[in-house]
């Protein structure tokens, strides 16, 4: 009769510690959580900044000046958000002009590619009509 009442209770236990388990991973992953989101996001903030001065610096500003005014607002809502102390709308808003200003500088660098190719076109034009001006 005792080995059945002790089977009885170790059989019980186990049940218990996986809902303990349980307990204590979801309070766990909840402060991890409740860690991050009361960070500044400057490192985002600085991969920011560079993709928008590297946006500027491929002529973003010329080529693709929606982009660039878009990815500057963003950058600047950020930093607003991150003076109060809105971590995650500032990281969502620093992302969000990260994606822009690389947008512009890609538009940037295909425009000036495409200028380039005119050029090029251009001045085989010249060439073949000044071979058939020799020419003739």
């Amino acid at each position: 009769m005792e080995l059945a009442a002790m089977k009885t209770r170790i059989e019980k236990a186990p049940r218990r510690l996986p809902g303990i388990k349980l307990a204590a991973l979801v309070l766990g992953s909840s402060l991890v959580l409740a860690g991050c989101a009361g960070n500044p996001p400057t490192e985002q903030y600085a991969v920011t900044q560079s993709a928008v001065n590297a946006a500027i610096s491929a002529g973003g500003t010329e080529f693709a000046a929606v982009e660039m005014k878009s990815a500057q607002d963003k950058l600047k809502e950020a930093e607003l958000a991150m003076h109060d102390k809105e971590y995650e709308k500032a990281r969502r808003l620093a992302e969000q002009a990260e994606w822009d200003a690389r947008l512009a500088e890609r538009k940037a660098q295909a425009a000036k590619a495409e200028q380039a190719l005119q050029d090029a076109r251009q001045g085989v034009q010249e060439l073949r009509e000044e071979g058939m001006r020799n020419a003739q």
